[in-house]
């Protein structure tokens, strides 16, 4: 740790301070428990997400269940990935920062409650009070970051995105008194400039962040999404028992829900991606292009509950559509995976094709029937064996520290 996250000796207690920059080559630069908490917190927001999907698509509303679930998402991932980046930059653990985490925490709740009328209503009063207050709370710590830097480039860039931050949220705010149809049609201008901030605040000077602290919460955040999306799988299986059904027609799904779930989390941590995390070129694309690893990851746990539906007559929907409803996020995660990150540690033809070949034969798994979800989980277990045998031919191959054999 630096003199500026340390904590301060004898009584504990933690003075306030002056909001430094960290080093970007700190040693043993690790997630604190405030971030831990604060992701746990987030997936509640996750969850609620999640839930309105499954509900979506049960009723057999796939496009508007799908926007819905992208747009609530959105907000979530928005601001937990902005907070990430700034942590990692200048994260000083004194009280001031400590309680402004906090509130966000507070804002994401606010947010949750929010989604289940912005989803089903487009009434987005709710989810738009809880992200300001999350927001609110981060222009105050860019504004302490300014504050704490010379006059420069650092200050300009901080300076920067307290303003883009303030600028957004009015736009949000605005959004509420346009008419309902207009509200998912300018929806994703005013998400398109809450993307542009840092784009446009780091043009000139990049933010510390610390690579390897910044691909272990992506990292950190891809394990409780996967959490939370076998949660999900496992409460539909415990309402479904409380029907009147075989056993033996949920053994398949749940099966297969295991797999996916499994393979997802092997096949993500198979790369040490942070070895590509050098600058914002690198940076930005991949930590943007987390939102779908993020959002499908989540959806695979609500399509298992809407199969599970389905399979007990429960869902109005084909089997075909509650199929889908599990081989689609799962497609979606491992080509976006494959795209950000693993494509560059292959060596070899084989290694590099392993991941697309395997999308559209997971994909295929759709048209078999009551055994689509089973199907899927055994293609995505195999993908990972295959990948464990090439690896294994391939010593030459980039692998991650200490784990020779995860490579994927």
């Amino acid at each position: 740790m630096t003199s500026t996250s340390a904590s301060a000796e004898g009584d504990g207690s933690r003075p306030v301070r002056r909001m430094r920059a960290r080093h970007r080559d700190e040693a043993h630069r690790a997630a604190t428990p405030l971030e831990l908490f604060f992701d746990l917190c987030f997936v509640v927001a996750v969850g609620q997400a999640g839930l309105q999907l499954v509900h979506a698509l049960a009723e057999g509303h796939v496009s508007e269940g799908v926007v819905g679930y992208l747009y609530v998402f959105f907000g979530v991932w928005w601001a937990w990935i902005n907070f990430t980046w700034f942590a990692s930059a200048y994260d000083c653990d004194d009280v001031p920062y400590r309680i402004a985490t906090l509130v966000q925490i507070c804002g994401v709740l606010i947010y949750a409650a929010g989604v289940p009328r912005a989803f089903a209503d487009n009434d987005w009063t709710i989810a738009v009070v809880g992200y300001v207050v999350m927001r609110i709370a981060l222009t105050v710590l860019w504004l302490r970051a300014a504050a704490a830097e010379p006059p420069g480039p650092a200050r300009g860039t901080a300076l920067m995105y307290a303003a883009g931050l303030v600028v957004c949220q009015a736009a949000w705010i605005a959004l509420l008194a346009a008419p309902d149809g207009a509200k998912r049609w300018l929806f994703p201008a005013v998400a398109a400039a809450e993307m542009l901030v840092p784009v446009i605040a780091e043009h000139r000077h990049q933010t510390p962040w610390h690579p390897h602290h910044i691909a272990e919460r992506y990292g950190l955040f891809t394990i409780i999404v996967l959490g939370e999306t076998m949660f999900a799988a496992t409460i539909g299986v415990q309402s479904a028992l409380g029907s009147v059904v075989k056993v033996g027609e949920l053994a398949p799904i749940a099966s297969g829900g295991i797999l996916i779930i499994f393979s997802a989390w092997w096949i993500y941590f198979a790369v040490p991606a942070h070895e590509r995390l050098r600058g914002n070129r690198e940076a930005i694309p991949w930590g943007y292009g987390h939102f779908l690893i993020f959002a499908s990851a989540a959806a695979i746990g609500a399509g298992l509950e809407v199969a599970v539906e389905q399979s007990v007559g429960e869902a109005h929907i084909s089997t075909f559509a509650a199929s889908a409803a599990v081989t689609v996020p799962t497609a979606l995660f491992l080509l976006t995976l494959w795209y950000l990150h693993a494509r560059h540690f292959k060596r070899t033809t084989a290694e590099q094709l392993l991941l697309p070949v395997s999308v559209p034969a997971i994909l295929a798994c759709t048209f078999a029937g009551h055994a689509a979800v089973l199907s899927a989980g055994l293609v995505a277990a195999a993908t990972v064996a295959a990948g464990v045998a090439l690896a294994s031919r391939n010593p030459e191959s980039a692998q991650p520290p200490d784990h020779p054999e995860l490579e994927v």
